[in-house]
This record gives structure tokens, sequence and C-alpha cells, in this order.
């Protein structure tokens, strides 16, 4: 991790891009389970999604006497919390000859909208470019800089 303050800007985009990258891998993996009606642990597979979080915001400075160290509020990056699985019940099938089928005949498919899906790949997919942009014009500065 780059943590001076003139490659705090590429350090806060390589955090995003991190993180959209996860993102992109666990909606593929959706998409590719989204018939999969057998799991290792049980029924159905159960559609996930990242939980990202700001970086922990370290003091700049601590003052005596000043009960709240100065902090950056922006600029620190991204980190993924946890990965959670989503609740929403399966959806229901009537189809008596499939092996998973229960005693009624019906099947539990996994509850994944596709075109939903594809709206949250597309938006990671924006956000990863926003993050290259971002990485790549604090690069730029730091080039025009050096000129100076």
């Amino acid at each position: 991790m780059l943590t001076g303050g003139l490659f705090r800007g590429i350090d806060a985009s390589a955090s995003g891009m991190s993180a959209e990258k996860l993102r992109m891998d666990i909606i593929s993996e959706n998409i590719a389970n989204a018939n999969t009606t057998r799991t290792s642990e049980g029924g159905p597979y159960k559609r996930k999604f990242p939980i990202f979080t700001p970086r922990r915001q370290e003091p700049l400075f601590n003052i005596p006497f000043v009960k709240m160290p100065i902090t950056i509020e922006s600029g620190q990056g991204v980190r993924v919390l946890r990965i959670e699985e989503d609740k929403v019940e399966p959806k229901l099938k009537y189809e008596p000859g499939h092996p998973d089928a229960n005693k009624d005949g019906y099947v539990a498919y996994p509850n994944i909208n596709l075109a939903t899906e594809m709206i949250n790949l597309i938006t990671a997919s924006r956000a990863y470019e926003a993050n290259v942009t971002a990485a790549r014009n604090a690069k730029q500065i730091m080039m025009k800089a050096l000129e100076i």
C-alpha cells in the first residue's frame, strides 16, 4: 500500500479497481449458477454480493488536549467488508421429472434475475473504468509536476 500523499489518489483508485474486480467476479459467479439446483451445502445456489466499506481513516495529527484526531475525510479508498448471501427464497418450478424435485414435483431454483445481474455488471464495469481514469489522471498530474 502506498501511503505517501503523492500517491494517495492512485492508491484509492487501485483499491476501487480491486473492489470492482471482485464485484464483477461475484456477479459472473451468480450468472453462471443461475440454474444450479444442487450445491455442496444443500439446496439451490444462493446469490452473493459484496459489502464495501471505506478504509479505516488514520489520524493525520494527534494534537494534545483535542479529543478528535484530525483525519482525511476522503481519498482513503475502499475495502471489502464481507461477502453476503441473498436471503430471498428460491423460485419453485413444477418439474416432476427433475432429479432435484421434491415430493410434490417442485424444483427450487436460485432466485437470480439475469437482467439485474447484467445491470450490476455494467455498473461495476463503469466504476472500474472511472477508477482507471482517475489513476491515469493522477499519474499525468505527477508527470506534469516533474516537468516544472
